[in-house]
């Protein structure tokens, strides 16, 4: 896969989403552990005129994927605490 724009390295795929609550919770929660992610085609909705049918990749770096795929495993079956 093509190199990361911030850190030169290859990336990827981990989230593909149309919904930005998830995205920017999965990124929190990289970020938390102290894994860099990058967002590709945040502007690919603007050309579609759309919000939602092109979805956003999550993408972090290939050494960084197993790890980021069990925190967002775990991150997304947590219960909610408002529930």
């Amino acid at each position: 896969m093509a190199g990361c724009c911030r850190t030169g390295r290859d990336v990827r795929e981990i989230l593909k989403t149309n919904n930005p609550v998830e995205l920017n919770f999965a990124q929190a929660v990289l970020k938390d552990a102290g894994i860099e992610a990058v967002v590709f085609d945040t502007n690919m909705s603007v050309l579609d005129g759309s919000m939602v049918i092109l979805p956003q990749r999550l993408m972090v770096a290939n050494e960084d994927e197993t790890r980021a795929l069990a925190l967002l495993k775990e991150a997304f079956a947590a219960p909610s605490p408002l529930a």
